[in-house]
């Protein structure tokens, strides 16, 4: 059963009793189909705990546990209201200095909408941006 079977119903058989024969018909009813709230929304990184190289590739993934309709995924970064991407992948192909940081996804399915736990991403051998000061 889907969102869009939602709508009226009626039945008809053919009824054969002594007295006729011949075609009814039900009374209507209305079926509303009702989708599923969205939940268990994670995050994980294809590297554990979020460490990566620099330079290196690093995927994150976000997931729904439960929850129907059609899904689309925004991407956020730190404290950053700007939508980094919609897919459920987003995938850091060279991973920079300035990628560390927490990520979270996004999920809706137009009735409702979860967050992830954010995940925090560690570029591992970024240069310390106090390294040099004193130079």
């Amino acid at each position: 059963l889907q969102l869009q079977h939602s709508g009226r119903y009626h039945c008809r058989g053919w009824v054969d009793t002594w007295i006729s024969q011949d075609w009814m018909e039900s009374v209507p009813v209305t079926v509303t189909v009702h989708g599923v709230p969205l939940s268990g929304v994670s995050l994980w990184a294809q590297l554990p705990g979020g460490q990566v190289g620099l330079g290196n590739h690093l995927v994150l993934t976000c997931a729904v546990a439960t929850g129907t309709g059609l899904l689309s995924f925004t991407w956020h970064w730190g404290g950053s209201g700007a939508a980094l991407g919609t897919n459920p992948h987003r995938e850091l192909r060279h991973v920079g200095d300035n990628d560390s940081g927490h990520y979270h996804c996004w999920v809706s399915n137009g009735d409702s909408e979860e967050e992830s736990v954010p995940l925090n991403v560690n570029v591992l051998g970024e240069q310390d941006p106090r390294a040099g000061a004193d130079r």
